[in-house]
Formats: structure tokens, C-alpha cells, sequence
């Protein structure tokens, strides 16, 4: 093994000009920890917001970026005996202490000291990293890196989204806006798979066919003015569900298409933070309003299983090697991308 590997590395905020690939020694596991070769990383939304810098929020620069990432273990801290070297892992997104009340029932993601890999501290875009033993989860060992790798991140926030929060039915009407972003699909697939009837949307004719392959009932264009009355009419009525993840572009159709009762779930706002809400629409409707933030770790082995069995289809657009990772951002920066970009580590 070399001494030094590759790093992704973003010392300051800006562009995609500024993030870097450099050089750093090779950690070695501590007491409890595992060392993980990194085989894929993908590329997250995330990933561009930290880079440009997030207000109100000071991140440690230098930092290196990403939190979806699958690997293979190749040693051993002292006291770990599993998972064994050579076992193919999830290296986690998230991290918490394990010892707050929301740990110990089962909500890991909703503690007050729940950080995130690659925004509160270093993350996976590198050839090597260690990690406490507990975050490396072994997946189903046939299932291909490059494709587990555009899952955990995106599959998470989808299910708790839908599973966790919104708590769906099958036969319920669900709405997926911008259906083939990381989150929409793997929301039009969460759906799809358990029994619901899905329109989703999508800005061009591509981007809608592939919400069609993704289950999508229906695939709307919500550049257009009228998206939200194509979207009633491609269900047939209101939705009992939105997933809202687009903000303030969609966010009043997105209102206008919920039905009595309906519940609207959203993880952020790619278009902005603000919007507005009409109270008496709300009240009189006897609608909810949902935040959600990405979702528990134990639903994990669940979404992999489905993985396996092919229920759950990550959508990969490209694979780059990692020192294309400024290519990347400005590709995802720009939507010109259907799908995760993946990039592969040590090229």
C-alpha cells in the first residue's frame, strides 16, 4: 500500500475553480475503527452547497466533501473483530452518539449532536478513510460499488420522507416534484414500491420519460404555467402526498394540488429558502405540512435488500474519475445530468 492517497479537498467557498485534489498520508485505524478503501463516491447537491458556503452556517475549511460512499475494508483497529476485511460496506452518511433518547428509539438522525459526513466534518471523497466500526454496514456483496454508491444519501431522505413522516398507503395519490433528481427518483420508486400511483415532474421530455421508467404514472413539466392542473388531471384528483423538495419555483402549485387531508413532505429548497402559505388553506383543508431531514440509520439494510432484488433502481448518468471531480459540480450545478454522478477514487 502506497503512503499517501488521494483527497478531494475545498479550502475555501466559491466556484467549482476552487475545490482541489491533493495528496494526504493514509490514516490508520484506531481503537474501534475500521480502514475502508473507498471504491465510488457519488456526488451530491450537498456537496455543491457546501462548496459555495451555506449562510448562517460556518463549516471547517478545509474540508473534504462527501457522504455517500461505498467501500471495501482492509484493516482492523484493535477490539474489532466485524465487519471482517475484505467485506464490502456502506460507509454511513451520518454520525451521532448513539447515547441520546432519539438514538435509543431507533431516530438517530434527529439528535442534537446528528452531524453529517462531508458537511460538519471530513467525508469520503478520498481513497481511504477510517470510521468507528458501527458505520461500516456490510451490503449485499454482489450488488456493483458504482450503483450502491448513488444510494444512501438520496434512498434515506426519500424513505423517511415518505415512510418515516408522511407515513404512506398504497392506493394514496403521491406527487414527486423534479422526479429525476437524486431524491425523486429514489421517491418515485419508495412510492411505486409500496403501492402508491405516482405523477412526478420533470423540466424536459428525457427527464419526464425517465420518471415514466421509474413507475411514474404520469410525468409533468413544471416549467410550465399550468403544471399543476396537468398534474390533478394526470391523477384523476388532488394528491394525498407531495414531496417537495424544489421550494419556492413550486412551491404554491404544490399547495394547490393537495387534497383534503393531504399531507406535503419536504427535505429543502434547491430554489430558495422562503415561501409563503395561505393559513386558510390550510386549516380548511385540514392539511400538514411536513419537514423532513434524511431519515434512520436501520432503514439501511431494508433499502439495500431492495436494492438487491431490483425494486430499488439508483439512476447513475456518468462515472468520473475522482480527479474530475470540478467536471462534476458544474455538471450537477448546471441540471445538465439525469441521474448521480459517481466518481471513482484513485483515478
Amino acid at each position: 500500500m502506497q503512503d499517501t492517497m488521494q483527497v478531494v479537498h475545498i479550502p475555501r467557498h466559491g466556484g467549482p475553480e476552487v475545490v482541489e485534489i491533493v495528496r494526504l498520508p493514509i490514516p490508520t485505524p484506531a481503537a474501534g475503527e475500521v480502514l475502508v478503501k473507498m471504491l465510488a463516491v457519488s456526488v451530491n447537491h450537498l456537496d455543491l452547497w457546501v462548496r459555495r458556503g451555506m449562510p448562517g452556517m460556518k463549516l471547517p475549511l478545509p474540508l473534504i466533501p462527501g457522504c455517500d460512499g461505498i467501500g471495501v475494508v482492509v484493516a482492523l483497529g484493535a477490539g474489532v473483530t466485524t465487519p471482517a476485511v475484505g467485506t464490502k460496506v456502506l460507509v454511513e452518511p451520518g454520525h451521532s452518539s448513539g447515547l441520546s433518547a432519539h438514538d435509543k428509539a431507533g431516530n438517530d438522525h434527529l439528535s442534537d449532536d446528528y452531524i453529517i459526513r462531508g458537511e460538519h466534518f471530513d467525508g469520503l471523497a478520498r481513497e481511504y478513510v477510517t470510521i468507528e466500526s458501527r458505520y461500516a454496514t456490510p451490503i449485499p456483496q454482489q450488488l456493483d460499488a458504482v450503483q450502491a454508491a448513488a444510494v444512501p444519501l438520496v434512498y434515506l431522505t426519500a424513505w423517511g420522507m415518505l415512510i418515516s413522516r408522511a407515513q404512506v398507503r398504497a392506493g394514496e395519490r403521491v406527487l414527486v416534484l423534479a422526479g429525476t433528481s437524486g431524491v425523486g427518483s429514489a421517491a418515485i420508486q419508495i412510492a411505486r414500491d409500496l403501492g402508491c400511483e405516482v405523477v412526478a415532474t420533470a423540466g424536459s421530455e428525457s427527464k419526464r420519460q425517465l420518471c415514466l421508467s421509474l413507475g411514474a404514472k404520469a410525468a409533468v413539466d413544471h416549467s410550465q404555467p399550468d403544471w399543476p392542473a396537468q398534474a390533478r388531471k394526470a391523477a384523476g384528483s388532488s394528491f394525498d402526498v407531495v414531496v417537495e423538495h424544489v421550494g419556492p419555483a413550486t412551491w404554491d402549485g404544490s399547495m394547490k394540488v393537495l387534497a383534503r387531508n393531504g399531507r406535503l413532505v419536504t427535505c429543502g429548497g434547491t430554489t430558495g429558502p422562503m415561501v409563503s402559505i395561505a393559513l386558510p388553506h390550510v386549516f380548511i383543508k385540514n392539511q400538514t405540512i411536513m419537514g423532513s431531514t434524511m431519515g434512520p440509520r436501520s432503514a439501511f439494510p431494508a433499502i439495500f435488500k431492495k436494492v438487491a432484488e431490483g425494486a430499488y433502481k439508483p439512476v447513475v448518468d456518468r462515472v468520473l474519475p475522482m480527479s474530475q471531480v470540478r467536471e462534476a459540480h458544474v455538471l450537477l450545478e448546471s441540471r445538465a445530468v439525469h441521474g448521480k454522478i459517481v466518481l471513482i477514487p484513485g483515478q
